[in-house]
């Protein structure tokens, strides 16, 4: 781990440029930091989206999570308010995962099948 003098020295504002990346040090306009990730994050997938069913954490309130869906963070959020209007029920999207409302696996499944993703049921 870096020195806090090294953790802290890094240039955060320029008159002539504005604010910067803390990551990379470039100007925020010109930073890349964000595709970078996203990059990483869709190397990182192996073709498979997991369905699963999570309780905890949530007050006993159950929720489907969706994850290993390889698409664009523009794209997930499309496909994340469609899953939503055809469930009829709320969820949100975070960090890649997209969670719904309620307990319909069945037709997330069949959902994300006729959209030609290959779908694997996880957990309980």
């Amino acid at each position: 781990m870096a020195s806090l003098k090294d953790q802290l020295s890094g240039l955060v504002y320029s008159t002539e440029t504005g604010k910067h990346c803390p990551e990379c040090g470039e100007p925020l306009t010109a930073c890349r930091c964000d595709e970078l990730a996203e990059q990483q994050r869709l190397a990182n997938l192996d073709g498979v989206v997991r369905v699963r069913r999570e309780v905890a954490g949530r007050k006993g309130k159950g929720v489907i999570t969706i994850t290993g869906v390889p698409l664009p963070e523009k794209e997930l959020k499309i496909l994340a308010k469609k899953l939503k209007q055809r469930c009829g029920t709320g969820g949100s999207l975070k960090e890649g995962v997209i969670e719904i409302q309620g307990d319909q696996r069945d037709l997330i499944k069949t959902l994300l099948e006729s959209e030609g993703f290959k779908v694997k049921m996880t957990g309980g």
